[in-house]
């Protein structure tokens, strides 16, 4: 077997018939079903009105929602998109200047925003509804997404590896069971989690409840940045479970040391103990005077090699890992357990930053970029209920390949008459025969 001469292939001039996204008629169609296009149109005509408007701000959002799907990190990548001619007749046959797009995103205002975020969640929560699950379960995480210019809301504050440098600090909810948003918020840089956080958290929360239904259980996990008593006291009176990493303060670290009442659930082949469990006897001072009822769990072990190290006895070689939670009856070490799944909540994370650029800012203004940073989550939420529609075997893809497979699909434009035909390969996917 040999290659052949590439120069003895000829090229032909250019075909305007061909578009690389063939597949976008489907995500298109399945958007028309849900009414999203006539959604966009109701909720933000307002920020743009007039008898002279060419470009709608539904049909704006609706092309920014195309240019997210199918990869472009950037508005700026909308000057490429505009060389293919089944985006633009999907657009509406004529595609905007890029500053249009800038300035469109830059209407966005407080009410606007917040109105995007709950259209957002709302797509994310059709995904839950659909389970029906007995007990579901929310995990809330930040993240830092560093910049390099001078954008609004660009300020120092948390960041492990680029230490000083300007970022904004967006948190989010995500249902495990479904791998969908259904919360998010836009933050500066300088924005820790805490109490401030306690207020949109339990917005999400009541929206989710709403959808769900009052008999499904709620268990919601953070990290240690959730030990936040105002935060604790909004969870109990909502009626939700938590399970929370604790903050390991001088006096906690007092209580676990002084602790003798260890169960052994784990034991090595020579019978001895490598994973124990405890509900240890404390409170904190701010506990009490909110009158709050804290259970707190902890295990030790000597085989875990992941997460942040605990070592609290000099003469021993076990680690402790230390959660809150309002749930009295679940044994330490399902609780330990529930806990690591929201690990699943990073891979989120990171498919939103490499699929779909939420670390890109759009705008040097702050609403420009709150406004793409949801319509990124807004396609996410979207392409999963297409798979979910279209190809259900392939819920597990992750969202490189389902562009691969679904929508960067190579076709033919053909007019016949007053009827335009796409001609595509047909859908193949080897792995599944």
């Amino acid at each position: 077997m040999r290659r052949p001469d590439p120069t003895a292939i000829t090229v032909d001039p250019t075909d305007r018939a061909l578009t690389s996204f063939g597949g976008l008629i489907g995500f298109a169609a399945f958007l028309r079903r849900l009414g999203i296009d006539r959604e966009l149109s109701r909720r933000y005509s307002r920020l743009k009105a007039g008898r002279n408007v060419v470009y709608p701000m539904g049909t704006q959002l609706r092309l920014l929602l195309d240019t997210y799907v199918v990869g472009e990190a950037h508005v700026f990548g909308v000057e490429a998109l505009a060389a293919d001619p089944l985006f633009v007749h999907l657009a509406g046959g004529v595609v905007s200047s890029i500053d249009t797009l800038y300035d469109d995103l830059a209407r966005f205002d407080d009410d606007a925003i917040a109105d995007l975020e709950a259209l957002m969640a709302e797509h994310g929560l059709a995904r839950v509804s659909c389970l029906r699950p007995a007990r579901l379960h929310v995990d809330i995480d930040t993240t830092v997404t560093v910049l390099f210019g001078e954008q609004e809301g660009a300020l120092p504050g948390p960041n492990p590896r680029y230490h000083g440098r300007p970022s904004h600090h967006p948190i989010f909810a995500r249902v495990a069971e479904a791998d969908a948003v259904v919360g998010a918020l836009l933050r500066p840089g300088n924005r820790g989690f805490g109490a401030q956080d306690v207020e949109p958290i339990v917005g999400w929360l009541r929206r989710m409840r709403a959808a769900v239904g009052p008999d499904t259980v709620i268990v919601v996990r953070i990290d240690a940045a959730g030990d936040c008593t105002a935060l604790l006291r909004a969870l109990d009176d909502l009626g939700v479970l938590y399970v929370i990493k604790a903050r390991v303060t001088y006096d906690l670290g007092c209580a676990l040391t002084a602790h003798r009442a260890w169960r052994t659930v784990d034991v090595d082949a020579q019978g001895r103990a490598t994973r124990q469990v405890a509900t240890v006897a404390f409170s904190r001072d701010e506990w009490r005077e909110q009158a709050l009822s804290v259970r707190v769990v902890a295990v030790r072990s000597r085989d875990r090699d992941t997460g942040r190290q605990l070592h609290l006895w000099a003469e021993s070689d076990f680690t402790t890992q230390v959660y809150l939670t309002n749930d009295w009856h679940a044994h330490e070490a399902d609780l330990a357990r529930s806990y690591d799944g929201r690990a699943g909540i990073e891979p989120l994370i990171a498919e939103l930053k490499n699929g779909f650029a939420l670390g890109k800012a759009t705008s040097a203004c702050f609403h420009a970029n709150h406004a793409a940073f949801l319509l990124k989550m807004l396609a996410y939420n979207l392409l999963r209920r297409f798979v979910d529609d279209h190809t259900p075997a392939l819920a597990s893809w992750r969202v490189a390949w389902l562009r691969r497979a679904l929508l960067l699909r190579p076709g033919r434009l053909v007019r016949s008459g007053r009827r335009l035909t796409v001609r595509t390969a047909p859908l193949v996917i080897p792995m599944l025969v």
